[in-house]
């Protein structure tokens, strides 16, 4: 009998035994993640700009020039077409038309004078 306990007592300190060095070996105590970055790398991470496909880019570029060729254009017709048509009026209309550009004006400035008395930032432009 004493045998027999001797046996049932060999047995699991038998296994506790063998047991606990393999798990000493999975260790699992490693540092976050953010600390890996930090401790590796001293520099933010810096997004890049991806450019695309090389023609995708030669097109936008191209579409770019040509649009503001067309605006230059646009705005040179305006400027042309407005001189044309004080051009061709009659004296008497010409001066007329100079002022009620002037008045125009005028009635501008009186109604944001009127607005400065009532806001510091437009008093400070108009004072």
């Amino acid at each position: 009998m004493n045998r027999l306990t001797l046996k049932c007592l060999l047995i699991p300190v038998l296994l506790t035994g063998l047991s606990a060095p393999l798990s000493y070996g999975q260790s699992f105590a490693r540092p976050a993640a953010p600390k890996q970055q930090k401790s590796s790398t001293h520099k933010p991470l810096i997004h890049k700009k991806v450019k695309g496909p090389a023609n995708i880019e030669k097109a936008k570029k191209e579409a770019k020039a040509k649009k503001s060729r067309n605006d230059k254009a646009y705005a040179k017709y305006v400027k042309a077409n407005q001189k044309r048509s004080v051009e061709i009026q009659t004296p008497e209309v010409k001066t007329r038309m100079k002022q009620n550009v002037k008045d125009a004006d005028s009635n501008y400035k009186v109604k944001h004078r009127s607005n400065a008395t009532r806001t510091k930032r437009a008093g400070k432009k108009y004072n």
